[in-house]
């Protein structure tokens, strides 16, 4: 009788654990394509690209290779997620989807330096959430407005900044004296990404997720759970 409770209660788990790996990876491959929607080329071979743009493959393959490139490095990030933001894959990639719009936008349409953003932006996030103790969630919706060029939520951050714009304008032109690519009057969602990693830096914030999944027991199972 033990046994055969001990057999169903092993059937119900490993159940219910392929449900959610079946659930998780549909998830992945939705997620996945988002990424490249926005920074490769929509899935698309180099031939079905050019074709989208009506142009020879010659005339396109340098930007069609940026794109991968772009997308790539997402993707990368994605996979490392969990030792240096602390999130899964789906979880990084679905916070990335949700604001590279605008970011890719307010860097003129270059996706690399956006991909390069992106990863700052969700280790500044997960940096900012251990360190500060902001719930995650916060710190995510006070990005997503930042993107929409709403403030209200910048003191989700704790960095000493009040929710208004012109609270931010002053971040960014302290962030501009710490560190000389951030530009003083540039309210670009780009620029804010900068300006909020140059903050967090000078407060010895970056990189407190890393150094925690590698050296303390609950960084090492958030790392793990991620």
């Amino acid at each position: 009788k033990g046994l055969a409770v001990a057999g169903a209660a092993a059937a119900t788990a490993v159940t219910a654990l392929v449900s959610k790996s079946v659930g998780a990876f549909a998830d992945y491959e939705q997620l996945t394509g988002g990424v490249e929607t926005l920074f490769g080329a929509g899935g698309r071979s180099v031939e079905e690209y050019a074709q989208s743009v009506g142009k020879s493959v010659s005339d396109i393959q340098g930007k069609y290779d940026s794109l991968m490139s772009a997308q790539n490095a997402v993707l990368e990030n994605a996979n490392k997620a969990y030792m240096t933001a602390g999130m899964s894959a789906n979880e990084y990639m679905d916070t990335v989807t949700g604001f590279s719009a605008s970011l890719i936008s307010s860097l003129g349409g270059d996706t690399n330096k956006a991909a390069d953003y992106a990863n700052s932006a969700l280790v500044d996030m997960s940096d900012n959430a251990n360190k500060m103790g902001t719930d995650m969630e916060s710190i995510k919706n006070a990005y997503q407005g930042f993107a929409k060029q709403n403030y209200t939520m910048l003191d989700n951050l704790k960095l000493g900044y009040g929710g208004t714009q012109e609270e931010m304008k002053r971040l960014i032109k302290d962030a501009s004296k710490i560190d000389k690519t951030v530009k003083a009057n540039d309210m670009s969602f780009g620029n804010i990404i900068l300006a909020i990693h140059a903050i967090q830096d000078s407060l010895d914030i970056t990189g407190t997720t890393s150094k925690e999944a590698s050296t303390t027991i609950q960084g090492s199972f958030a790392s793990m759970q991620s």
